[in-house]
């Protein structure tokens, strides 16, 4: 990580930023982790670039040579188009930061061919063969088309890196983030009861006749409103300086890579901006 990127992490005070991993879940592609001593605009900035910079494959042109299904040909190419491709970053380059100056060549560009005619079946996602077999649908059951008795479908695809923010077929993910609820109650609330039915999640529980708050579930809910109302005032949230980060993979990068490739974009615009400025008389 870059001197410019290592400031990015630190607080108003200078102290370094700590993260603590609250949920990795690998195979549903979903982490969670509470950013600490960071600030909003960090993290919103975090949630940007994952969203809208960190680059993931998909079909951008297709080229049909049969199409007798009952779809046509431009919302065949629409559903393909949002099929999520597992991608390979260190094997591709973006088309304008290519060597071809985004020409079509092969560390660009990735063709994938669909065939079949064998009607009356249902086409899935797992029927695009691709001529890299690291580069695949994340999702082989996701359908495309039904083909009845007769008809048939075959086209080529050139699939291309390209970020979110030209189009949501490139996004790798969806990401959000909200700061950690501080709850504060008052002693002898007579209708705990009440209050753990009305709050989902299990979030509060009664022990010895008194209220408490299940720590390990407090980050998973938003909490506000629902306590208020059930207790009538008497359970207050707050906003703790902790961030609560979500982040969930669409399938063409894990979320390690995500949020890895999202730090090195972030270091390489820091450096852009400080090169700039020294430009400035």
């Amino acid at each position: 990580m870059t001197a410019a990127g290592r400031k990015a992490e630190e607080g108003e005070g200078g102290s370094k930023m700590d993260i603590k991993i609250l949920e990795n879940n690998k195979a549903a592609g979903k982490l969670t982790f509470i950013l600490k001593d960071s600030t909003v605009a960090f993290a919103n900035t975090l949630r940007r670039i994952m969203m809208g910079e960190v680059p993931a494959m998909a079909i951008d042109e297709i080229e049909f040579h049969k199409n007798s299904s009952i779809l046509y040909d431009e919302v065949i190419a629409h559903r393909l188009g949002l099929v999520p491709l597992k991608t390979d970053l260190k094997s591709y380059n973006l088309p304008e930061k290519c060597k071809c100056e985004g020409k079509g060549c092969a560390r660009c560009q990735l063709k994938i061919v669909l065939k079949s005619n064998k009607g009356d079946e249902m086409i899935y996602a797992s029927e695009l063969k691709s001529k890299d077999p690291a580069v695949k649908p994340a999702y082989p059951e996701m359908p495309i088309v039904r083909l009845l008795k007769n008809q048939s479908l075959e086209l080529e695809a050139t699939a291309v890196l390209g970020r979110g923010r030209n189009h949501v077929k490139w996004g790798p993910c969806h990401a959000y983030y909200r700061h950690k609820p501080v709850v504060e109650m008052d002693k002898g609330i007579k209708n705990p009861e009440e209050i753990v039915e009305a709050v989902p999640g299990n979030v509060f529980e009664v022990k010895g006749g008194e209220l408490e708050v299940a720590k390990e579930s407090i980050w998973k809910y938003d909490l506000a409103g629902a306590a208020e109302r059930a207790s009538k005032g008497k359970v207050r949230i707050t906003k703790g300086n902790e961030i609560i980060f979500h982040m969930e993979s669409f399938g063409q990068l894990s979320c390690k890579e995500i949020l890895k490739a999202s730090l090195d974009i972030l270091d390489e615009q820091l450096d852009e901006l400080t090169a700039a400025l020294k430009d400035i008389e």
